[in-house]
């Protein structure tokens, strides 16, 4: 009940600067459980807002009244990383030799806040649930830990995809579980459930 909504939420999003993306919002009104009525939308060119600074901004919503006041920070992606299986950053030998002297039990206090990093292969699935009337779906991969969110590529028209990618992420808390979901791609429409593993890191 409030025209002039205060959110203070935060987002943090995993921009990777050779692509060319825009920022895309909505803001809807809720009247009870089952309506919801769009009441404007924003887009913000990444590519065009000047890194390492927050930058603050007022943005009209388009065919609405109303506008948005976000801060925007574009900073430095660290311990973050996709990558293909041949070019796995663990596989480099001095790159080992560096982690390891990194979080050796000497420097165990140095930065209190990196606990160390979880690289994950993302090989493939088998025997996923047929999503379309052609009897196929259109899988990938979604990988979460605590606020991190990777995702492969789909692979179209395939129960048995091969996707052979290698993520990393920064570990913030020891306690955080890996959540690893298939979906299947549905054009416009929200991606379809195909099914779900978590991993807690203790257990790794």
């Amino acid at each position: 009940k409030s025209a002039n909504p205060q959110w203070r939420e935060q987002f943090d999003f995993h921009y990777f600067s050779d692509r060319k993306d825009m920022l895309d919002i909505e803001v809807w009104r809720k009247d009870n459980k089952k309506h919801e009525e769009l009441l404007g939308t924003c887009h913000v060119d990444i590519t065009a807002l000047p890194a390492k600074q927050t930058n603050c901004l007022e943005l009209p919503l388009e065919k609405h009244p109303g506008s948005l006041l976000m801060l925007i920070a574009v900073a430095p992606c660290t311990g973050v990383s996709i990558s293909d299986l041949c070019v796995c950053p663990l596989g480099d030998p001095n790159e080992r030799q560096q982690i390891s002297q990194r979080y050796c039990i000497k420097n165990s206090f140095r930065d209190i806040k990196d606990i160390g990093f979880l690289q994950v292969k993302v090989l493939k699935a088998v025997d996923l649930m047929a999503a379309d009337f052609s009897g196929k779906s259109d899988p990938f991969c979604v990988l979460e830990l605590g606020n991190d969110m990777l995702q492969t590529h789909t692979v179209y028209k395939n129960l048995n995809p091969e996707w052979n990618k290698v993520f990393t992420f920064p570990i913030k808390d020891i306690h955080d579980v890996l959540e690893v979901t298939v979906f299947d791609e549905d054009g416009d429409k929200p991606p379809d459930f195909l099914g779900k593993v978590a991993i807690p890191l203790l257990s790794v």
